[in-house]
């Protein structure tokens, strides 16, 4: 009945698209309506591919659980090791494996769907900006940089959780975090740059009137820099990120007009109104409320895998007899017996984000530049074919932005102080 509510819901964001034919009112003086369908047939074309990639992988799930998948990958992953004169006791050892077989199968069957996205859909609209051979070296970089993470991470995991004895959901919980924090302080300084270019923003009007911003918020800015963007994509972003003192900004380079150019990316006033933005998103302290709501459900997690682990009913329904490996409990545990929890959990993130972004919003508009912010969104919207309106059923479950429509409202809607 889930599935089917779901499915609907995407069936009503499908007729909005197919319905597009006059702009708003309120976007009839600053949309064109070549822009508004434009947007609409974009939209709409990766509604279609996102709705057939979700069937293909529910399809993919039953047809693993059915046959015996998952019990027949563990057991090639223990005949793999016992190759090597490795026997059943090295369970960690044959998780890693496990792990790794899991992932490249994961990594190919996605790969068509990737290569469809890219090299069609975006490719067609002039998003595009990926030649084959960046885009095959870069999914195998990705692969591989993730797999360095993934695995060790995961075998010392499983570690603790078998030193742990009654209490190794609370170790367990206390590693993850820690790896989780450690991570997103390294990203954007050492594993980020292994993918794009990132390079310090040159002195001059916009970057003197970025550190006035920061100073003005005491937000305590150490660099600000330009990621190559391009690369990939024409998409444009803005981000900050560091912990405590050591704050950083980011700019996609799509995200700057070049000389000559006032059609692609924003104005220098519209630049500084996104990541005022951002700063309110540091002013209410958004990222440590995400941070905090994420724990506290992991540990939440842990805690009923830590009861679900001794029930051999769990494992047997899915094929696995005689043997109970700890990782098999987690994947069992976190992807099936969660699966109604974890749905309900993702409602209420996506519902809070969009709180959050609309905090952020008006913290600009507070901050006096609302007028600005307004027409970075409008452009930015223009740019990336964005589309304003959203069936309301399909917003809630999917948007963690409000939609165009209702942030110009918003920020529209009162008078500046």
């Amino acid at each position: 009945a889930f599935t089917d509510g779901v499915t609907e819901e995407c069936c009503h964001q499908r007729c909005v698209y197919r319905a597009a034919h006059d702009v708003p009112e309120e976007l009839q003086a600053v949309l064109p309506k070549k822009t508004y369908i434009k947007a609409s047939v974009y939209q709409l074309e990766h509604a279609r591919l996102d709705s057939l990639h979700a069937l293909f992988t529910q399809l993919e799930s039953t047809a693993i659980l059915l046959l015996g998948g998952i019990p027949y990958l563990w057991d090639f992953s223990g005949r793999l090791l016992s190759s090597f004169e490795y026997g059943p006791e090295f369970e960690i050892s044959q998780s890693a494996i496990f792990l790794l077989l899991a992932s490249l199968y994961s990594w190919l069957v996605g790969l068509p769907w990737s290569v469809y996205s890219t090299f069609v859909v975006e490719e067609r609209h002039g998003f595009n900006k990926q030649t084959a051979g960046f885009f095959v070296k870069d999914k195998l970089k990705k692969f591989a940089v993730t797999e360095a993470i993934l695995l060790p991470v995961s075998c010392l995991l499983l570690h603790i959780i078998k030193l742990g004895g009654e209490n190794f959901f609370i170790y367990a919980w206390l590693f993850v975090c820690i790896v989780s924090l450690v991570l997103v302080t390294i990203y954007a300084d050492y594993i980020a740059p292994l993918f794009d270019k990132f390079t310090p923003l040159p002195e001059g009007p916009l970057r003197e009137a970025i550190e006035s911003l920061a100073k003005r918020l005491s937000f305590p800015l150490t660099k600000i820099y330009v990621v190559e963007g391009s690369r990939r994509s024409a998409h444009s972003n803005a981000y900050f990120y560091g912990f405590y003192k050591n704050k950083r900004i980011v700019l996609f380079d799509t995200l700057l007009q070049q000389e000559g150019d006032t059609e692609k990316g924003c104005t220098q006033d519209e630049i500084l109104a996104v990541l005022c933005h951002e700063l309110g998103h540091w002013n209410y302290q958004h990222t440590l409320k995400h941070i905090v709501f994420s724990q506290m459900n992991l540990f939440f997690c842990f805690l009923l895998f830590q009861t679900l682990m001794g029930w051999p009913e769990l494992f047997s329904a899915f094929g696995f007899h005689s043997e109970y490996p700890i990782l098999i409990g987690m994947l069992l545990t976190f992807q099936f017996a969660l699966a109604p929890y974890n749905t309900m959990v993702g409602f209420a993130a996506v519902a809070i984000s969009r709180r959050f972004e609309r905090q952020a919003d008006q913290f600009a508009r507070g901050m006096g530049h609302g007028k600005h912010l307004l027409a970075a969104l409008l452009r930015l919207n223009a740019t990336n074919l964005g589309f304003p309106e959203a069936d309301p059923l399909y917003s809630i479950w999917h948007h963690t932005h409000p939609t165009l429509l209702e942030r110009i409202r918003a920020l529209g809607g009162k008078k500046e102080d």
